[in-house]
């Protein structure tokens, strides 16, 4: 799994682009492959900016900022430590999302 998501990251290690646009790059992979093409995608966002459209939030829990929209309005902005203190929207869901993986 994740052949894709490797190939589009060997492009992009090759272009050596300031910004990467990432949209939902681990949703369609299993556990072991996700953790793969994460730690790719890590290793390459060092240095730069990158914008990561995720619904799966373990992807996107190391950012430096992530901002939290709901039906196209900005409603949280924060980092993870900061957003679960918040207990708002992102926190819930990633208690559902972190829940539900324990129970596998």
């Amino acid at each position: 799994g994740g052949q894709r998501q490797r190939i589009a990251i060997a492009r992009a290690i090759l272009k050596d682009p300031r910004i990467l646009i990432l949209d939902e790059a681990t949703s369609a992979l299993d556990t072991e492959s996700e953790r793969i093409v994460q730690d790719a995608l890590n290793r390459l966002m060092i240095g730069r900016t990158a914008f990561v459209i995720a619904h799966r939030l373990s992807t996107i829990k190391n950012a430096d900022r992530i901002i939290v929209l709901d039906h196209g309005r900005l409603i949280e902005d924060g980092t993870h430590g900061q957003l679960m203190q918040l207990n708002g929207l992102y926190a819930h869901l990633y208690q559902i999302q972190y829940s539900s993986k324990k129970e596998e």
